[in-house]
């Protein structure tokens, strides 16, 4: 994807994590999402903080004081944003719509996995179905599989999947050697994420690898 088209899939998954919210439930924001401790309320609270800029996030490291980790710092955050009103937490993920900024430090393909993944954080343990074209999952589990020995492998701690080969049957799209573990690009990105869920939709050699671990 040249950057034209990598921003419109985020702008086009913005949209169609935002339709979905708007049909949700109370107990539907209340419920737990695929995120650990986490609620589907704060992972859209997480959603909303896609383009902070350097001073607010160092206002949000002062509001949260002391030595902690990456992943303590976003749970925090998103618990923080899920506070707000449910309409507001709406409306600033649609605010983002037609904007490239993204967050210091990351790029937009970070912005697009954390879209598409979180949108699926929310989505499945509901029971909702939350789109995604291929093309798109599989450009966010390109950059999954290059960060893969970077930070991001601390963020999502995927499942150990090296020694394996990473094979879609709804795109052109393949990563890895040894055994190979087919099934959709998502549910592949979702398994590079470390969302165990998905490991029934994904079948091939590497699939008892992994349902051994």
């Amino acid at each position: 994807m040249n950057d034209d088209e990598l921003w419109a899939a985020i702008d086009a998954q913005r949209l169609r994590t935002v339709d979905l919210l708007t049909t949700l439930t109370p107990a539907d924001w209340a419920h737990r999402s695929l995120c650990d401790g986490w609620t589907v309320r704060d992972v859209a609270g997480h959603l909303t903080l896609q383009q902070l800029r350097l001073g607010k996030a160092l206002r949000l490291a002062l509001k949260h004081p002391g030595i902690h980790s990456m992943n303590w710092i976003i749970r925090t955050s998103g618990r923080d944003q899920a506070a707000l009103p449910t309409g507001q937490l709406i409306d600033e993920i649609r605010g983002m719509v037609g904007s490239r900024r993204h967050n210091v430090g990351v790029t937009a393909r970070e912005t697009l996995i954390d879209i598409v993944v979180h949108g699926q954080d929310i989505a499945i343990p509901i029971g909702r179905s939350l789109p995604v074209p291929p093309e798109a999952a599989a450009t966010a589990a390109t950059r999954v599989w290059e960060c893969r020995d970077t930070w991001m492998s601390r963020v999502f701690k995927p499942l150990p999947y090296d020694g394996l080969r990473l094979v879609a049957d709804d795109i052109d799209w393949s990563v890895g050697d040894g055994p190979e573990l087919r099934g959709p690009v998502l549910s592949l990105l979702l398994l590079l994420t470390g969302r165990r869920v998905v490991l029934p939709q994904l079948n091939g050699p590497g699939a008892e690898v992994l349902h051994g671990v």
